[in-house]
């Protein structure tokens, strides 16, 4: 049984948003889930006392229009209502319940790049403003992808077959993904990737870190969790009234006290926490819906940056990434449905998406950098989610805390977590310290096996098919 992450359900501010952006041989044809069923929840640790009221709806569906990919589609709000109303109903504006979407199309004319975020709203509401009709080129490879805060989003269509069309999963019949989705991704990667291999498309350096170090990843082991790759750096925007809009220049003029909504996420904390701690720059896009506005980080390019600059140790998703299991058991078919949603190599084998493999690459990287950048870069900067640490530095800590206990690091590899996190009556993370002797011999016992694993995890194997 695997436990929940740490929820990191938090709004936040304009401004910190922009402040850290710059702005295989395989199966091939595997029957995806389309939307429309449940999957076991994942538990939040620790479970709250027995005399706690039950918290909302964690179950929701999100009803995508008819052709969600054209500019019409894409354009009418995405509504969000109950899987199961006896367990009460969902609110977008709840930021336990917020889904999110992030469309990106690339077009073949030009071989570049752009990006758009539909609008989620409640169904039987309506928006603050209607959303931008996005322009479309003609020709243009459409994809989209949806994140969530709470425990299970499924996908529905308007008609019986707009998912199908749409090329949509979900996850495996009776199995969804959990918070994550897609609709049409491997298409819109499959453009994209022959674009970068003959030269038409440029994906820009990484950059050095104000720490020295190579910057951040979302396939960076300093950087990934138990569930990497899920969720969006979208941000929506909720006005006074509690309607909801795009978050775009002409939105933010109409409604300057209006409050950003944003999806949690291994994306955004690269794209503007990590990179803007570490003085690097996420791969950004121009915003289709904030014509002339500021470009923004999309998963997309997450994934494409990460694939074509991320060196070796490569983090790619693990067997015993919770939502890609089938009944609490590892499961490879849904492990590469998740993959190719996010540009990852199919694996052949369960030693592709060995998750033992996975929590030693985790060990040797995530400390070392953590308290190495801990004083100068990570704990003055603000933390991802007040309500479950006070800085970056103790978020960082007590997530990968929170990821080794899930992936059942521990006993796969016979070694202590030698981070210990203390927090507050309330459970904020206030301090972190790194047992020093025990995490040096952990090294020296892992060292023989550093050789076979970097080999495994080679950033060659990266560029290897993803359909």
């Amino acid at each position: 049984m695997k436990n929940k992450k740490f929820a990191l359900v938090y709004i936040v501010f304009a401004l910190l948003f922009f402040s850290g952006c710059g702005v295989a041989s395989a199966q091939t044809n595997i029957p995806g889930f389309r939307g429309m069923d449940r999957h076991q929840k994942k538990i939040v640790p620790p479970p709250p006392p027995a005399a706690t009221v039950a918290g909302p709806n964690s179950d929701c569906n999100l009803i995508l229009p008819k052709a969600p990919l054209t500019a019409k589609g894409l354009s009418t709000p995405f509504l969000l209502t109950a899987t199961d109303p006896a367990q009460g109903p969902c609110h977008e504006t709840n930021t336990a319940q917020s889904a999110f979407a992030q469309a990106a199309i690339f077009d073949p004319a030009t071989n570049s790049i752009s990006v758009y975020s539909p609008l989620v709203i409640d169904e039987g509401t309506t928006p603050a403003v209607a959303p931008v009709v996005p322009v479309i080129p003609p020709g243009a490879i459409v994809a989209l992808w949806f994140g969530y805060n709470a425990d299970n989003l499924t996908l529905v269509g308007s008609t019986p077959n707009d998912l199908a069309n749409a090329n949509c999963v979900n996850g495996l019949p009776g199995s969804v993904f959990s918070q994550f989705s897609y609709c049409n991704a491997p298409a819109f990667f499959r453009a994209a990737n022959n674009a970068i291999a003959n030269g038409s498309l440029t994906v820009p350096p990484l950059g050095k870190a104000l720490d020295g170090l190579p910057c951040p990843t979302v396939r960076d082991f300093f950087v990934v969790d138990q569930d990497q790759s899920d969720n969006l750096p979208t941000l929506y925007l909720i006005t006074p009234s509690g309607q909801l809009a795009q978050y775009n220049t002409a939105n933010l003029a109409a409604f300057p006290t209006g409050t950003p909504l944003g999806n949690p996420s291994d994306n955004r904390l690269t794209d503007v926490f990590l990179d803007g701690a570490l003085g690097c720059q996420a791969w950004t896009a121009p915003n289709l819906a904030d014509v002339g506005g500021p470009q923004v980080p999309a998963l997309p390019l997450n994934e494409l940056h990460a694939r074509m600059r991320q060196g070796t140790p490569v983090a790619l998703v693990p067997d015993g990434d919770p939502m890609t299991e089938l009944n609490g058991n590892y499961d490879i078919v849904k492990t590469n449905l998740y993959r190719q949603g996010v540009d990852q190599p199919i694996a052949d084998s369960y030693f592709d998406v060995d998750t033992p493999r996975y929590c030693r690459q985790m060990l040797r990287i995530a400390p070392s950098r953590m308290f190495q950048d801990q004083v100068t870069y990570l704990m003055p900067f603000k933390s991802p989610d007040a309500g479950a640490a006070n800085s970056l530095f103790t978020f960082m800590a007590q997530r990968f805390v929170a990821s080794y206990e899930i992936l059942n690091c521990a006993n796969l590899i016979l070694k202590a977590d030698p981070i210990t996190v203390v927090t507050d009556s309330n459970g904020v993370a206030t301090s972190a310290t790194l047992n020093t002797v025990l995490y040096s011999q952990e090294i020296q016992d892992l060292a023989n096996q550093q050789g076979a694993d970097d080999a495994a995890d080679n950033a060659a194997k990266s560029l290897l098919r993803t359909e």
